[in-house]
């Protein structure tokens, strides 16, 4: 009867993270990460590769949604995917040697810089007044810029588990001048194959809980399609502060366990 009520938790709670991450283009793992140490007592490393079970079947749809939306540049988002790949696997085998409240308490800082970053972003959009800048494309810049940031990417994929899109986001809406629903179309698609390397690295240390992480990604696919199309129909600058909310929430739950 546990494993029953557990397993109706896992899908419960994967349906919610699921609906933010398709809002937010993050995958949900953010906020499935903190939630596992508070609830299940995982340490920082088990919960990151029990998040990743959720993850990439929710990334792979939440993509899909994105581009029946608006078409993604592939070859922006391979070259991406091409500069993360060994990344993710180095900073994934980095992160499994450190003290789980080191990394924890590293993770929290990480996701508190970028929720300062949204809330200064999306509070000037909301109080412009003057046009801004024309959005630009993948397309018009040179590949190797996104092999460069699938590097960052990468690293922080692995070393978090989750994260990677989180931190490209904002270099993609900042210096690429990409939509904000654009680079999270972007930034999930170039971190798809370090995903599967993360989630092979860290299962094979052991660190990743099939029974919970599986029931989470089946909860999660239900509801990614209703959270992509929230994040069209919402206004940018409000999307960023409600991607800033949430990562001020994940904070505060990553540092409650600390």
């Amino acid at each position: 009867m546990t494993w029953y009520w557990l397993a109706v938790g896992a899908l419960a709670s994967g349906a919610l993270i699921g609906f933010t991450g398709g809002v937010l283009g993050i995958g949900g793992g953010l906020l499935a990460i903190p939630l596992l140490g508070l609830i299940l007592g995982m340490d920082q490393q088990l919960a990151q590769g029990t998040a990743l079970i959720m993850v990439l079947p929710a990334v792979l749809l939440t993509v899909r949604k994105y581009n029946q939306n608006a078409r993604i540049d592939f070859r922006a988002a391979g070259a991406g995917a091409a500069g993360s790949i060994v990344f993710t696997y180095l900073g994934a085998r980095f992160a499994l040697g450190l003290d789980s409240s080191v990394l924890r308490t590293v993770y929290a800082t990480f996701v508190l810089a970028i929720a300062i970053f949204y809330f200064i972003q999306g509070i000037r959009g909301m109080k412009a007044t003057h046009s801004v800048a024309p959005r630009r494309q993948p397309g018009e810049f040179n590949r190797a810029w996104f092999a460069l940031v699938g590097v960052l990417a990468g690293l922080a994929g692995g070393v978090f588990g989750v994260g990677g899109s989180v931190l490209v986001v904002p270099i993609l809406t900042t210096v690429f001048r990409l939509s904000q629903t654009g680079a999270q179309a972007l930034a999930l698609t170039m971190i798809i194959p370090g995903t599967f390397v993360a989630l092979f690295t860290y299962a094979t240390h052991g660190q990743a809980d099939w029974l919970v992480g599986v029931p989470m990604a089946m909860g999660s696919l239900l509801c990614v399609p209703y959270g992509v199309r929230l994040a069209y129909a919402l206004p940018e600058p409000r999307l960023k502060l409600i991607f800033a909310c949430t990562l001020v929430v994940i904070m505060g739950l990553l540092l409650l366990k600390v």
